[in-house]
């Protein structure tokens, strides 16, 4: 068929760990924009959605990190991390190991891509699920770009991976929808844990927005730690959907830094 739907969230575990905690307007707003991206995505009526997330050491460690990830199985559990932290309930997530196993052998053929028949989602896919498919109706196909041991992938190898993603998607008869998450700047696990770059963030934004390849490849990863936190180099996920979007202008929806979060947090989508 073709891709049918694309678009961005926060993942911050705090969205729901620590959702007592925040501003409530600040808090409802942001669950608000959840709905919304919710809404938008069932509107798509797609056949699966396939996340694509930085993961957290949760499956792969630096015995053996891959550059990018798919997941190829028929369910997932999660989330990995204390349900009671996460304020997330143990699930298990409908998965489709046929429809991925063709998406992943389309991908291989400009990008290598490892796979994973078995996958614990820690909050870097269970928080945006939580707030996109509650019930877990929709089959899950996760994706993993590395976003937290170096060396990481280039800017231009996480577009092409996108590429691909989306010539996948139009190879197959199902709707397919994809969703990256991630920061955007955030010092997660450090003394500036909280700290925000609301500026970095909106210009960032501006340029996924018009989806400039340019702009968006033009960053470099000294800078991004320096501006963004270690936590900025989650833009690869964003930059992932806005090479499958191949074009197509986008909308941010939401955006609100929220320090109890440790991240300035965002919805937008593109305009398929």
């Amino acid at each position: 068929m073709s891709l049918v739907f694309a678009g961005v969230c926060s993942h911050a575990p705090g969205i729901t760990g620590r959702s007592d905690l925040a501003d409530p307007d600040k808090r409802d707003a942001l669950y608000a924009a959840f709905d919304d991206l919710h809404d938008r995505l069932e509107a798509s009526r797609p056949d699966a959605l396939i996340v694509i997330a930085a993961e957290h050491f949760a499956n792969f460690f630096m015995n053996n990190m891959p550059s990018f990830a798919m997941g190829m199985a028929d369910h997932y559990e999660g989330p990995i991390e204390d349900p009671d932290w996460l304020k997330i309930p143990k699930f298990t997530a409908p998965g489709n190991r046929d429809l991925s196993g063709r998406i992943i052998t389309e991908v291989m053929k400009t990008v290598d891509v490892s796979y994973a028949e078995e996958w614990l989602f820690d909050h870097g896919i269970a928080v945006p699920l939580n707030f996109l498919t509650p019930n877990f109706e929709l089959p899950v196909i996760p994706v993993n770009i590395n976003c937290q041991g170096p060396p990481l992938a280039p800017l231009h190898r996480a577009w092409a991976f996108g590429e691909a993603l989306r010539r996948a998607a139009d190879s197959v008869p199902e709707r397919i929808a994809i969703v990256g998450t991630g920061g955007i700047s955030h010092w997660p696990a450090t003394p500036d844990s909280g700290r925000i770059n609301e500026e970095w963030d909106r210009e960032f934004m501006d340029r996924w927005c018009r989806n400039d390849r340019s702009e968006l490849l033009d960053y470099d990863d000294l800078t991004v730690y320096a501006d963004a936190g270690q936590g900025g180099f989650e833009i690869r996920t964003f930059l992932a959907v806005s090479a499958a979007a191949a074009g197509a202008k986008g909308t941010m929806h939401f955006y609100e830094p929220i320090p109890i979060f440790a991240v300035g947090c965002t919805t937008a989508t593109y305009d398929l």
